[in-house]
This record gives structure tokens, sequence and C-alpha cells, in this order.
């Protein structure tokens, strides 16, 4: 996969401790704007603060349903994804029924997913990423899920929340790029702290970073093109 040269543009400046406070939250709006990430991603009870902060921006605001368990049912995962939209969301990341999808309910899995994309549908313009946690299934659940997800509707496939075992990974993104063949977009999201990192996940097929760090990555970015001849 080809990169963009602005890394930024990849960069999903997050934010979702459970006691991250409206200072905070000020903060990476600050950071975002001056920095012109694509988007912030924070939790539901901030989508209104980030979007009036974010007026005029072009930073986009993201956020959080059924997070980080996925194991709430579809139609309060629905609801959640409404109210966001409501407050202005231009993207929500939910996380699948992880559960049903280990027990092969698919049917079930693909409806939670086109319950919330549905719920996309009724304003213009919106997107709806779907949270897999590649590290609690097998390269078979991956691929299902993915599959399901593009099926659904879903715009994007993510890889993690952060609050499980583990994280992104090059190879699990290249996979979810084989499969969903460009039919959704990728977001890498889950311990991604360098730019380096951030390089390999976009070459592997990520279009999206989702990460905390995304100040340390633009501050390597800088010192790498000061050094350069």
């Amino acid at each position: 996969m080809e990169m963009n040269d602005n890394i930024a543009q990849y960069i999903e400046h997050t934010l979702l401790k459970p006691e991250a406070t409206e200072t905070e939250i000020y903060k990476i709006c600050q950071e975002a704007r001056e920095f012109n990430f694509t988007a912030v991603c924070i939790q539901p009870q901030y989508v209104s603060l980030c979007v009036e902060q974010l007026q005029g921006s072009g930073v986009e605001v993201a956020t959080v349903v059924g997070f980080p368990l996925g194991a709430n049912t579809g139609a309060v995962k629905a609801f959640e994804a409404r109210r966001a939209f409501l407050d202005g969301a231009h993207d929500v990341d939910m996380v699948v029924n992880l559960g049903a999808l280990r027990a092969k309910q698919i049917n079930k899995v693909y409806a939670d997913i086109k319950g919330v994309v549905e719920e996309s549908n009724a304003f213009p313009d919106r997107q709806v990423k779907v949270i897999i946690e590649t590290c609690l299934l097998t390269e078979e659940e991956k691929i299902v899920v993915c599959r399901t997800a593009v099926q659904a509707g879903a715009h994007y496939v993510k890889t993690s929340t952060g609050f499980a075992a583990g994280g992104a990974t090059v190879d699990d993104v290249a996979l979810m790029a084989r499969v969903v063949e460009g039919r959704a977009k990728i977001k890498a999201a889950g311990g991604i702290k360098t730019l380096e990192q951030a390089k390999r996940f976009i070459l592997a097929g990520a279009d999206r970073i989702g990460t905390s760090n995304g100040i340390a990555i633009m501050t390597e970015n800088s010192y790498n093109e000061k050094k350069a001849p």
C-alpha cells in the first residue's frame, strides 16, 4: 500500500481512559487542531464538547460503542450509535459481539453490526468502524468477522480496543486487508507508539492509526524531516 507523506492525516488522536477529565479532552482537541490530525477518538460523554471545540478545524470526532467488551445487546449498541451521531460524531467504533463470534453465531454478529450501520445511514457521511479485538481470535475467526462486517455495510474494520491483552500487529492488518479487498478500510489501534510502527501498519494496509501517542509520532516525524538532506 502506498503511504501519504502527511502522517497526521492517518492519526486519530485517542483518549479513551475512563478517568479522562474535561480538561484533558480540551487538551487533545487543541493538539488535534495544532497537528491537523484526521480525528480525535473519545468516550461518548465528550462528543458534544469535542464537536464544539473542533468546529471549523477539519478534525473529525470519533467515539466508541459497546466499548470495550462488545457485550451489550444489539439494541443498546444501536441506541448508543444514534445518540453519538445526534451529538455530532462523524464515526463510531463499535466492538463486535465476541462471544457470538466465537460460538459461530454469525447471524447474531451480522445483526449486531447491521443495527449500528443502519443508524449511520440515517445521517449524512457518517461511518462505522467494527472493532474485532484480534488478540482474542483465531485466524479463521478474524477472516469470518471481517467478511461479516463488510456484508453488514461497515466502513472500516479495526484491530483492537487497546483494553485487551494485545493490540495491533502488522500481520493482522495485512490479513484484514486481504480479506476485505478494498470493500472496507482498516484502522490499526492498540500499542502503536512510534513513527516506525505507524509506517509499518500503513504499508501493511491501515488507512487510520488509532493512538494516544500521536504527539510523540509527529515529533519524531518532524525530527526526521529536519535531519534529511
